[in-house]
């Protein structure tokens, strides 16, 4: 690895770094950076398309104004 960035956190978030790095024995540089790939990964996945196409129904439904028998 060859980039380094220096980060300045506010209190919360570091008590959690470092709590997190006791309770699981990690360096707390390798959680930031487990953190940062999974916010990533979400990004990219976008879990709403999951549903895409699950739904049945008339076409065009989200444009009908009211109910129709």
């Amino acid at each position: 690895m060859s980039n380094t960035i220096t980060i300045r956190l506010p209190e919360d978030l570091g008590r959690w770094l470092e709590g997190e790095s006791k309770l699981t024995g990690l360096p707390k540089g390798r959680i930031v950076r487990e953190q940062l790939e999974l916010s990533r990964t979400r990004k990219a996945r976008q879990p709403f398309l999951d549903l895409a196409g699950s739904l049945e129904g008339r076409p065009h439904l989200s444009r009908k104004r009211g109910f129709e028998p």
